[in-house]
């Protein structure tokens, strides 16, 4: 198995009971994250290392992460596994996948790639890659089938890690956080570029909001590998002092938070699934930026915007991510409680919809290409 960064190492964990309830004395290894380990993962390398963004960003890291594919290739060729499962993580996964199942090893792939967002041009690539896609959202398998892609609806795991009606106040006791506070959670990315290219902005918009309403709380779930540049950030915004950073305890924040500020990615499923309303935001190098925006096929980029398939919460992006902007639309939710309540609604169908015993699905869709 290959997961990429902190969502990956999460979904393939969840992946990882359903394959120890099939098959007790499964043995799993490759390139893993805590959650995995914790389920008895074997990693070889940590999966962080797969957590670069953007094309530009990649390039940096590029002689590195072939080095890393080119020797767990050789390795699983050596050592032929029953089956490779890649999970997420498709710049590196998909093309190991290829050579993999070109020498005869039979090949999963868990979160199907955002062809219908954009780059459809890899529905090939998958294609060759893959025996069958593990896909986490409805639409997908329909969409596969078209080109010939055998798939399976497992579900969102999230959507069964997270209660369908959070517990608010048991996480505001949890956080040391009063009932009436107005709660503002922050969370600018779980990569390194991500931190480097949101933060500061995030920070900044907060002092903003501060200084029309002196009273928010602000919150920020940080990745304790990432905690120290979060800290930078906050001094050079002058937020140092003024707002609470912890280690992890993303879940707890979002089911406590009135709102976030949040960089787009799997985190914004979590607000949504936390039934919280949201500003997304994202930004990348330029040149990263205008080579994207050329591959999008459709208006939205957040999660919950392209399941529910509107603008049921804002998006400020890029050149629009300003400090300015992202205090104005954060606020905005603070003063729209009828609002608030219709997307709570909303997500509440979504939740409902994302549902399945995913763990179950997945170790039988996986039963089904081995036994094939």
């Amino acid at each position: 198995m290959v997961a990429g960064e902190t969502s990956g190492d999460l979904l393939a964990g969840l992946l990882l009971d359903g394959l120890k309830a099939r098959w007790p004395e499964v043995r799993t290894l490759g390139i893993g994250g805590p959650q995995m380990a914790r389920r008895g993962f074997e990693a070889w390398w940590p999966s962080d290392k797969l957590a670069v963004s953007g094309y530009v960003e990649v390039l940096r890291h590029y002689r590195e992460l072939v080095g890393i594919r080119d020797q767990l290739r050789q390795r699983l060729l050596q050592d032929r596994p029953d089956v490779f499962i890649g999970v997420d993580a498709p710049d590196f996964n998909l093309d190991l996948e290829r050579d993999l199942r070109a020498a005869g090893i039979r090949t999963v792939h868990f979160v199907c790639p955002s062809i219908w967002a954009w780059r459809p041009e890899r529905v090939h690539k998958i294609k060759a890659s893959v025996d069958h896609v593990l896909c986490i959202f409805p639409f997908e398998v329909e969409f596969l089938a078209r080109n010939g892609i055998a798939a399976t609806y497992v579900g969102h795991p999230l959507a069964n890690v997270i209660p369908l009606q959070p517990d608010r106040a048991a996480a505001r006791a949890t956080l040391g956080v009063s009932t009436d506070a107005r709660l503002v959670a922050i969370l600018p990315g779980s990569r390194a570029g991500e931190i480097k290219q949101l933060a500061e902005r995030f920070f900044r918009a907060a002092a903003l909001m501060l200084q029309s309403r002196p009273q928010l709380q602000f919150i920020v779930p940080a990745i304790p590998a990432l905690r120290a540049r979060i800290e930078q950030a906050a001094r050079a915004a002058g937020m140092e002092g003024r707002l609470r950073i912890l280690d992890g305890q993303s879940h707890t924040v979002l089911a406590a938070c009135d709102v976030t500020l949040i960089a787009s990615g799997t985190a914004t499923l979590e607000a949504a699934l936390f039934k919280r309303p949201m500003v997304i935001s994202y930004a990348v190098n330029w040149l990263t930026y205008q080579i994207m925006k050329r591959k999008q096929l459709q208006p939205w980029v957040g999660l919950p915007n392209v399941l529910c398939r509107d603008f049921v919460v804002p998006e400020l992006l890029q050149h629009d991510a300003t400090p300015e902007k992202l205090a104005a639309a954060t606020l905005q939710w603070l003063d729209a409680p009828e609002r608030v309540a219709a997307l709570e609604q909303t997500f509440t169908a979504l939740h409902a919809e994302l549902q399945r015993d995913t763990p179950k699905l997945a170790a039988d869709a996986i039963a089904q290409v081995l036994a094939g």
